[in-house]
C-alpha cells in the first residue's frame, strides 16, 4: 500500500475523530515528506526546494525578531452590509473561517523590530477566504501603512491572496484605492515600504499594494498575476511561456526585485530595511 494512502487523514471507527496526517506529499517531486521534518524546514521540501504555504503566526515568527513582536490587528469586525448569498449566507462563511483560523478576517500583524529596524508587519492569511481583500484587510492595511508613518516604522506585507472578495462587491474593490492612498503617507515620511510575494498572489491585491513597494520579494514558484494564467490562455487563445506568472519569469520580465527562498527571508529582509530605514545605520552598528 502507497504510504500516502497509509497515512491519510481518515475517521476512527470508535470516536469519530480525526487522525492527523504525518506524512504529506510534495507537488513537485512527489516525495513523501514527515510532516514535522516540513515544519523544521520551514515547509520547505527538503528535496527539491518546494516552498509550500506557510500560516500567517509561523510567518511572523520567521520575521520578526524574537520577542519583539506584539498584534495590532484582530479588532475590525468584517459586516454584510449587502445580505449576500451564493451557496451560502455570507455571514455564515465568515462564521466558519473565524472559527477555522481564530481571527476576525484575513490579515494578521503587528509592531515588531526586523534586524533591530522598527517595523510593522502585515501577512495575509490564505487560510480564510483564499486570503481574499474584503473591506477589514483593506482597512488593516490602511491603518498599518499609517500607524508605521505616524512612529517611524518601516512597512512590510507579505501577501498571499487570490484577489478582492467577490461577497463584498464594490467595497472589496473600492479597497484596491484605499490601500494605494495610505501608503503615500510612508512616502511622505521616506519610510520604507517592502513588499513579499507568496503563492499565490493574484487578483485586486496584485493590482495595487503587494506591487507599489520600494522594493518587491518573491518566494521561488509562487504564483503572481491578475488573472489567472488558464484565464488569460482562454482569452487569448495562444499557448503561454513555460514558468508563466511564477516568480522566476516575473523576475526575468522586470515585475520583481529579487525571489528569495525562505530561509534566507528573513536576513535579505533585515539588511533592505538597514539600508533604507532612517534608523539603519543605527541598527547596524548595534
Amino acid at each position: 500500500m502507497a504510504l500516502d494512502r497509509l497515512f491519510r487523514r481518515r475517521r476512527t471507527r470508535g470516536g469519530g475523530r480525526d487522525v492527523p496526517e504525518l506524512w504529506l506529499k510534495c507537488p513537485a517531486c512527489e516525495a513523501q515528506i514527515y510532516k514535522k521534518d516540513l515544519e523544521a524546514n520551514l515547509m520547505v521540501c527538503p528535496e527539491c526546494g518546494h516552498h509550500f504555504r506557510m500560516g500567517v503566526v509561523e510567518r511572523v515568527r520567521l520575521l520578526a525578531d524574537e520577542g519583539s513582536f506584539e498584534a495590532t490587528t484582530g479588532h475590525v469586525q468584517p459586516e454584510d452590509p449587502l445580505r449576500f448569498r451564493d451557496t451560502e449566507p455570507y455571514t455564515e462563511r465568515l462564521a466558519r473561517y473565524q472559527q477555522k483560523t481564530g481571527r476576525p478576517d484575513a490579515i494578521y500583524g503587528g509592531t515588531c523590530t526586523v534586524g533591530r529596524v522598527p517595523a510593522l508587519l502585515l501577512a495575509m492569511d490564505y487560510a480564510f477566504a483564499g486570503g481574499s481583500m474584503g473591506s477589514v484587510v483593506g482597512e488593516e492595511i490602511a491603518r498599518g501603512a499609517e500607524r508605521a508613518a505616524g512612529e517611524g516604522r518601516a512597512l512590510v506585507i507579505v501577501a498571499a491572496s487570490g484577489g478582492a472578495r467577490m461577497q463584498e462587491a464594490a467595497l472589496s474593490l473600492m479597497q484596491m484605492a484605499k490601500t494605494t492612498m495610505a501608503l503615500d503617507r510612508l512616502w511622505e515620511r521616506r519610510l520604507p515600504y517592502v513588499s513579499i510575494l507568496t503563492d499565490p498572489t493574484t487578483g485586486g491585491v496584485t493590482a495595487s499594494f503587494a506591487t507599489l513597494a520600494d522594493v518587491i520579494l518573491a518566494e521561488p514558484g509562487a504564483l503572481i498575476g491578475f488573472a489567472g494564467p488558464r484565464v488569460i490562455k482562454q482569452t487569448i487563445r495562444q499557448d503561454l511561456p513555460e514558468g508563466f506568472q511564477r516568480s522566476e519569469f516575473l523576475l526575468q520580465h522586470g515585475l520583481l526585485d529579487r525571489v528569495v527562498p525562505r530561509s534566507e527571508l528573513k536576513a535579505t529582509l533585515a539588511r533592505i530595511l538597514r539600508l533604507l530605514h532612517p534608523e539603519g545605520a543605527q541598527a547596524d552598528g548595534a
